[in-house]
């Protein structure tokens, strides 16, 4: 499916590099704009690149810049989405017409992420942690527009699981109920993003970036629509102390649920509550395991390749 380059843009060093069948690596910008403090969050931007760049493969992170669908960014881009006075949008799959057709700057989720990778040619995708079903879910319905789009897009997505603010169980319900093939990296467990283990296991597991490679070039060979989600957790010297990590997510839901927070406002308040009730102990984590993701996904890109 071709898209006009009037509303994709693909940055020359990663377009040469899928003319030329070298290994790509998709990098979502939520975590630029929403995910992390200014001016920390460029400096990390640039250290997320640098990972996937030490991994042997190029570094295509995916945003929206003046109405422009951006896949690989400039300093200046990186830039503008790390400024607060940007009025950078969060966007995921639905709103990406509406930010385009505004004109406006807008950070991508997993979702939109994928969505856009897919559409340039991008097999290997990088992020923390994947949205999936919020907590209350029975009640609400809410969940992230994540799931769906993994289930229609065939990508390799390596991240730290899903965020430990939601309901893991039910998020791994829904990914298996939507046909998105869940493996763990050196783990049985499932990871829980802080922390290692959420407590679920895992059904696949690898221990290779070639076993990765392998069991998405079987997914393509067969045709099968879904994502392949590679969760590799956060290393035990690194990961949050688990009674500080239950302590701030109790503290922090309840905080969200009395300032009237909900749907996708939840995730940016929670993570900026872990932030500043952990003296940014969690922060250093979040920048751990995506640098760390970033690199997997790009030996695997590479195995693939």
């Amino acid at each position: 499916m071709s898209v006009s380059a009037a509303v994709l843009s693909v940055h020359p060093e990663v377009a040469e590099a899928l003319a030329a069948g070298r290994p790509v690596v998709a990098l979502e910008s939520t975590i630029i704009s929403h995910g992390l403090p200014s001016p920390r969050n460029v400096v990390v931007a640039g250290e997320i690149e640098q990972s996937v760049r030490d991994g042997g493969a190029v570094p295509a992170t995916i945003a929206i810049i003046a109405g422009v669908v951006k896949v690989g960014l400039t300093a200046d881009e990186l830039a503008i989405l790390g400024d607060p006075g940007s009025n950078v949008t969060k966007v995921s799959t639905r709103d990406l017409g509406p930010v385009m057709a505004a004109g406006g700057h807008g950070a991508t989720t997993v979702s939109a992420t994928s969505h856009i990778a897919h559409l340039a040619g991008i097999k290997y995708f990088a992020t923390g942690g994947l949205g999936g079903v919020h907590r209350g879910a029975r009640d609400t319905w809410d969940e992230s527009a994540d799931l769906v789009t993994l289930a229609r897009t065939p990508i390799t997505v390596t991240c730290a699981g899903v965020k430990s603010i939601l309901d893991v169980g039910a998020t791994l319900e829904r990914l298996e109920t939507l046909g998105v093939t869940v493996v763990g990296y050196g783990t049985d467990a499932f990871p829980g993003f802080y922390r290692a283990d959420s407590g679920h296991t895992v059904t696949w597991r690898v221990d290779t970036p070639e076993q990765a490679a392998a069991i998405g070039a079987q997914r393509d060979a067969i045709k099968a629509p879904g994502a392949i989600v590679v969760a590799a957790p956060v290393g035990s010297a690194d990961e949050l102390d688990l009674d500080l990590h239950d302590r701030t997510l109790a503290s922090g839901l309840t905080a969200a649920d009395a300032a009237h927070i909900s749907g996708k406002d939840v995730t940016p308040f929670l993570l900026d509550w872990f932030h500043t009730q952990t003296n940014n102990q969690s922060l250093e984590v979040n920048v751990t395991l995506i640098r760390a993701n970033a690199l997997l996904a790009a030996q695997i890109a590479v195995a693939a390749s």
